[in-house]
Order: structure tokens, then sequence, then C-alpha cells
């Protein structure tokens, strides 16, 4: 089953994992208004399904993003600069929306990288949980290059992931990177020759443990950076309260000792 959103995102369910394609080859994926709509609207129709477990997020054609569509650039009457500071979307503005709502989501976000993936691009990947980059793939925190700062949720999701000497250099310089350089920035957590295969590999595996549990998980994995020692202590503990005893947990248990798939219940 394929759904399209505003005829620039594809998102097609496979069991209890849903595939988004950023669908506008013929452009490298570039991110203009409808683009911005669509990955919104993807990332929002995903936040109300409760039986989607995992999402992988990959780019059409040759390119995962190539960031800001030149052409919506250039119309910079569509972008007002005080506009940017009004929260229209929970504590972010629109495009960091765009970004954010991969890692605001309950459930997993994987993405596959290959080809390019440059500025507003490399900002939506880094929303997701976990990035499988094609070591041969082009990366690039861009915004100086166009007089600009990356500004799309990267400084907030690049923290604790990428060294802080070594994201300003990036971002002053806006040199390109491969994948595998990215694994040792900190961009990409792996590298694969055929990144999508991986990512949805490693999203049906995710798929089948409790989803409770996973999403207690990311709940808590998104906190902790935020959190000192005390509060990470407390939000381990809240998450741990909230499942032991549940019926999935059980079922995790059960399902081990009389070794067979675990059966369990969606949120």
């Amino acid at each position: 089953m394929t759904q399209r959103f505003h005829d620039r995102v594809a998102l097609t369910l496979d069991g209890a994992v849903a595939h988004v394609l950023l669908d506008r080859a013929d452009k490298l994926n570039a991110l203009d208004d409808a683009m911005f709509d669509a990955v919104i609207a993807a990332g929002d129709h995903l936040r109300a399904c409760p039986g989607v477990r995992a999402v992988v997020l990959s780019g059409a054609g040759r390119a995962f993003c190539a960031g800001l569509d030149l052409a919506s650039m250039a119309r910079t009457d569509r972008w007002p600069g005080e506009g940017l500071a009004e929260r229209t979307h929970g504590t972010a503005n629109r495009p960091q929306y765009a970004a954010m709502v991969w890692r605001e989501l309950p459930m997993p976000v994987i993405a596959a990288l290959h080809g390019v993936c440059f500025g507003g691009g490399l900002q939506i990947a880094s929303g997701a949980d976990i990035r499988i980059a094609h070591p041969d793939t082009r990366l690039a925190v861009m915004e100086v290059k166009w007089g600009l700062v990356p500004d799309m949720g990267g400084y907030a999701l690049w923290r604790g992931t990428v060294r802080d000497d070594l994201l300003r250099e990036l971002t002053y310089t806006h040199r390109e990177f491969t994948g595998a350089q990215a694994v040792t920035y900190g961009f990409a957590t792996h590298t694969d020759p055929d990144p999508l295969t991986r990512a949805l590999t490693l999203a049906h595996a995710i798929a089948a443990n409790s989803p409770h549990a996973v999403r207690a998980a990311k709940h808590v994995s998104n906190h902790t950076a935020l959190l000192g020692t005390a509060d990470v202590l407390l939000a381990e503990s809240h998450a741990q309260t909230s499942l032991l005893g549940s019926a999935n947990q059980h079922e995790a248990v059960r399902a081990a000792a009389e070794r067979r798939p675990p059966h369990f219940i969606d949120p």
C-alpha cells in the first residue's frame, strides 16, 4: 500500500515498517515549498499510525536530498526572515519541523543515504535515529555557501554526535565529506554499499521487538542529552515502571521462554 503526499513523497507500508521515499528524483529531491509540505505531511501521518513500529527514510533516483531548491532560495519573498522566529510547529518553525518531525515520531526512523546529502537534506537525515550511508555519499553542511547558517534543527540534532570544533570547521567552510568520513565525524551510523536494503533489514529487526519498549527507549534517548544525571536516572525509572508487568513485557518473556516469535500489541 502506497500513499503520496503533494506529489513529492511516497509512503509505502510493509507490515509494521513504513518506507518514506523523497520522490523528486529529477531535482535530486531538492526542497521546494511542496517538498517541505510533503515531508511534514508524511511525518504527521506516521505519528497517527499505531501499527507502524519502524520507519525508513530514503531518496529516489541519484540522491537522498540536494538541499534547498535553488529556485525557491532565489525567491526571498517566500522566506521572510522575521517569520522564522515564529514557533508554528510546537518548538519549531516550518523548515525546522521538516527535520525534527522524524526525531519526534514515537517509533525509530532510519535514514538511507546515497548520492548527495547537502544542507537541508543533511538536516532532515539527521532527524532520523540512525543513518546508513553509502561510503561514497557526498555530504556537506552547505548553508554558509549561500550566506546562511544551518537552521533546520541541525545544531540541535548534531549536539552530542558531532564534535564541536569539527562541526564549526565544516560549517564555516562548507567542504564536502564522504559517507565513510560521515561515520567518523558523527553524521552517520554505518556505511553500506546498499544502504536502503541495510536500513530496511534493520527496521524489520526493530519492528520484531515490543513496540512499547522501543518507543519508551526512544523517548528516553530523546531527552537524555538535555537532562542532568539525576534526571536521566529518574527518566529511566519512569520508563521502566511503565513497561514492567505490561502485556508486551510479559509476552517478550513468554516468547523467549517458549522459543517462539513474540506476538506484540501495538500502542
